[in-house]
């Protein structure tokens, strides 16, 4: 299993859920860690937090703002020395269908949850490849291995997270950069947090229970994806059977046990971040 002392990280969005417990979980292994969030008040609370584990930078700053994206890359290799891994973990969710929302919902969707990463990843993949060396972590979610109604744009971003991450990993080993590693983590609802109420009817939620807390995905980005190297850590682990029935039944068949699972209602009781 790979050792993260003295690894330096960067994680967007870390100020809050998953990107403070994932924070949280690096600092114990040793890591050094650069926070990116927008929510000024939270940052501040967090750097609190997690300075008493280790070495802690803090940066407010909007993803999808290229130029603040690509100063503050910059700055992080400047503090750290260099960045060895990236946790791309900056999320927003609008809930709704897609005539209950305007176009600049829909397009913030877009842009912080697929257009950021693109230019967060290629802020620190050059360092990366001429290191050969590195790891990039993509929050996907569930919602990439089916379609969620009430949550059509989000699960759009979703996929193309998956194939974005896929498509990079396959250009590395084409480039001869292998020691540059690539996954994404696809948390199913989390009790907690922006996807707070959502949850799966009856059977769906004996079979795809809820996340009980961040932590259980923080543990999945340092345990599974960063110190084994698995390229797509799912939680909780049976959301694995919506890719494998997916590929063994007719269609027809899955979109009817998709509705039997209770997905087309599981937006409907979602409230999100109080």
């Amino acid at each position: 299993m790979k050792s993260l002392k003295d690894k330096k990280v960067v994680i967007t969005g870390g100020a809050m859920g998953i990107g403070l417990a994932t924070a949280k979980r690096l600092l114990n292994e040793g890591a050094t860690v650069t926070v990116w969030d927008l929510n000024e008040a939270a940052l501040f609370s967090a750097k609190t937090e997690l300075e008493k584990s280790g070495e802690v930078f803090i940066h407010i700053c909007d993803v999808t703002d290229k130029k603040r994206v690509y100063e503050l890359a910059d700055i992080a290799v400047k503090e750290m020395g260099q960045v060895d891994i990236l946790i791309n973990n900056a999320g927003y969710v609008k809930g709704g269908e897609l005539l209950d929302q305007s176009d600049d919902e829909w397009e913030k969707t877009i842009n912080i949850n697929l257009t950021a990463l693109v230019y967060t990843t290629r802020a620190f993949l050059k360092g990366m490849y001429d290191r050969n060396s590195g790891h990039v972590v993509n929050i996907s979610s569930a919602s990439s291995t089916l379609g969620v109604p009430g949550l059509a744009v989000y699960t759009a971003t979703k996929w193309a997270v998956w194939g974005l991450t896929e498509s990079l990993r396959f250009e590395a080993l084409g480039n001869n950069k292998s020691g540059v590693k690539f996954s994404t983590i696809h948390p199913s609802y989390i009790k907690q947090g922006l996807f707070e109420g959502a949850k799966l009817g009856f059977p769906g939620s004996l079979i795809v229970p809820l996340v009980k807390d961040h932590d259980v995905i923080a543990k999945a980005i340092v345990n599974s994806a960063i110190k084994k190297g698995r390229y797509s850590p799912k939680r909780p682990v049976t959301v694995n059977l919506n890719v494998r029935l997916r590929g063994l039944l007719p269609d027809s068949w899955f979109q009817k046990l998709m509705i039997l699972m209770g997905v087309p209602q599981s937006m409907k009781s979602w409230t999100g971040r109080k």
